[in-house]
């Protein structure tokens, strides 16, 4: 199937500017002359030349790290496509607010900012400091029996996630925004929704798209994918990339492209956790192909279908630990792998400086 590419100005959004090409040859010129052998670095070469692209500058440096995670819940979510009930989703921001989630431990070792998003969460988040009111509507509807959101509630939900990234980045530093952003999730179900959203963007077969999530049985898993191909049935997946969000989408997803969208406008790297954000960013990128250019995947997820949808948007991933449970943490994990491709970058010597000689 082919999503077709809603304007960014119609949406709302500023165009994304292009990285600095010259910049990245500039830097693939230095690391290959410094004291390793060619290319001895793997994927830690292109990680440091794509930043340097990214900050059009050969001295570049994570400054004030911001971890957003989206949470909302999910109308189908009733249906039994998730191993745990929907009643998670308002436990588990509550416990990243106490700081007792995994993404609340890496973020304090990773010395980033964590902030947490309410996109639509069925019930009350209460307040704090660090948590941001974007909610919709409490989940949701059943996208079994109809659209998920409307149109007026998808886009409100792509301006709420450009907001939500404006905001946290202001908030950095009164001096210097932040320039770079850890993309995270939570939302009971939304595994299945990011499946459908798959199928539609890869034209994967629906069944290659949908995994176990939180940890379903088999016969879990069967029912799961009945369910999805019920709602394939009864709407095949729009061509129109905000229609599509709209269907069968949810609401910390559809706020999740807005924020990606709104990273890159920015000139920040974003870097991307497991499946459900992938999913995001591949929409985001059906919008405008130019925002991959920003993006870094952090992991692949043991998640069905993600090593798929990687592949499908051509990129490769930073990790594989076998991880699964989203909320950003593979995404915080890779940062520090970021941060280590940046060191070897601007503080190895060259063989000139370093006077070691070169290959014959």
């Amino acid at each position: 199937m082919t999503i077709s590419l809603p304007q960014l100005g119609s949406l709302g959004f500023v165009p994304i500017p292009d990285v600095d090409e010259a910049l990245r040859d500039a830097a693939q010129r230095r690391l290959d002359r410094l004291t390793k052998p060619l290319g001895s670095l793997g994927l830690l070469e292109p990680l440091a030349a794509q930043v340097c692209a990214i900050q059009s500058n050969l001295l570049p440096q994570i400054r004030h790290p911001v971890a957003l995670v989206f949470a909302a819940d999910h109308g189908v979510a009733t249906r039994g496509v998730s191993a745990y009930p929907s009643a998670v989703t308002l436990q588990m921001v509550a416990n990243f607010l106490r700081g007792g989630a995994a993404i609340s431990v890496l973020a304090r070792l990773e010395d980033m900012s964590l902030w947490i998003v309410d996109a639509g969460v069925d019930g009350d988040c209460g307040a704090h400091p660090r948590l941001i009111d974007a909610k919709i509507r409490r989940g949701t509807r059943d996208f079994v029996e109809g659209p998920a959101m409307t149109l007026a509630e998808c886009r409100e939900s792509l301006r709420r996630g450009r907001a939500a990234l404006e905001q946290v980045c202001e908030h950095s530093n009164a001096h210097e925004h932040s320039n770079a952003v850890v993309f995270g999730e939570m939302g009971i179900g939304n595994t299945a929704s990011a499946a459908l959203l798959m199928h539609a963007i890869s034209g994967h077969a629906l069944s290659d798209c949908v995994g176990r999530g939180t940890g379903l049985d088999d016969a879990g898993l069967t029912r799961k994918r009945a369910i999805l191909a019920a709602a394939v049935a009864r709407c095949a997946p729009p061509s129109d990339a905000v229609e599509l969000l709209a269907e069968f989408g949810g609401f910390e997803i559809a706020m999740l492209v807005g924020a990606i969208l709104a990273a890159a406008a920015r000139r920040m790297l974003v870097v991307i956790d497991g499946f459900t954000v992938t999913v995001a960013a591949a929409v985001a990128a059906r919008i405008e192909p130019a925002v991959l250019h920003y993006c870094v995947f952090g992991h692949v997820s043991a998640e069905f279908g993600h090593n798929a949808l990687l592949r499908h948007l051509g990129v490769r991933p930073l990790l594989d630990f076998g991880m699964r449970l989203g909320e950003g943490s593979g995404a915080a994990l890779a940062m520090s792998t970021v941060r280590a491709a940046l060191a070897l970058f601007t503080e190895m010597a060259t063989f000139e400086a370093a006077g070691v000689s070169d290959r014959s």
